[in-house]
């Protein structure tokens, strides 16, 4: 590989590196696009001719139909609400993880002894396996032996996931959400301790009040953080 050259633009200085063969740029990138290709683009593409497919319940013969498979489909009622229930489950449980997670994230932060016992003790939970994650929450919520479910009981609501679509919404939710609030726990605490303090410092003596700061300062620079999450 030649050494970079700058631009024979004047004043410019941006270095560029020439290979000495137009092909090994291709070469080097090749490995790569071929697992890509093999591993995703073939699948996708053998899965997408193959919904197109009608065949017999033996699989012994196949109709090509085109999209007639998608039209009945999407024309079923069920299967529309399964969608519903899927973007409602998926939005609130990020929604909910990422906004507990940012809150405990920045609590953490203002603890001055004992900082790290709280860390760890928050990260915890995304340690348990998600069966045992599962069946705690089972427990915990079940109709019959549950405490929690009990102590609803107790306070006039009749809890029940079991027959109450309502009800298993929010159970799933709660047990996803905590699963998942811990990995975000990590990567806020991370954002926030690559804030600049000399910024914070700057717009406390400027008279910007705790609230404001993380408004305006916080949470813009956690932005990388929060759309990766």
């Amino acid at each position: 590989m030649v050494p970079p050259a700058s631009s024979p633009r004047s004043g410019s200085m941006t270095p560029r590196v020439v290979f000495p063969n137009k092909i090994l740029p291709y070469l080097l990138v090749a490995p790569q696009l071929a697992i890509t290709l093999v591993f995703f683009y073939w699948p996708a593409g053998q899965a997408f001719y193959q919904s197109m497919l009608r065949q017999d319940p033996f699989g012994l013969r196949t109709k090509f139909v085109w999209f007639a498979n998608f039209r009945k489909v999407l024309a079923d009622p069920a299967y529309l609400n399964s969608i519903k229930v899927t973007v409602v489950f998926s939005l609130a449980t990020a929604i909910v993880a990422m906004c507990v997670a940012l809150l405990l994230a920045v609590m953490a932060e203002k603890v001055v002894r004992g900082k790290g016992l709280y860390r760890t003790l928050l990260i915890w939970p995304y340690a348990v396996a998600p069966a045992i994650a599962g069946m705690l929450w089972l427990f915990l919520f079940n109709p019959s032996i549950g405490s929690l479910a009990y102590m609803l009981r107790s306070f006039g609501i009749a809890w029940d996931p079991l027959l109450n679509g309502t009800h298993a919404m929010i159970l799933l939710v709660s047990a996803a959400a905590w699963k998942q609030i811990s990995y975000n726990f990590l990567f806020f605490v991370a954002g926030l301790q690559a804030v600049p303090k000399a910024l914070i410092e700057a717009a406390a003596m400027d008279g910007a009040g705790e609230t404001k700061r993380f408004w305006t300062i916080v949470f813009p620079l956690l932005a990388p953080t929060t759309f990766f999450l």
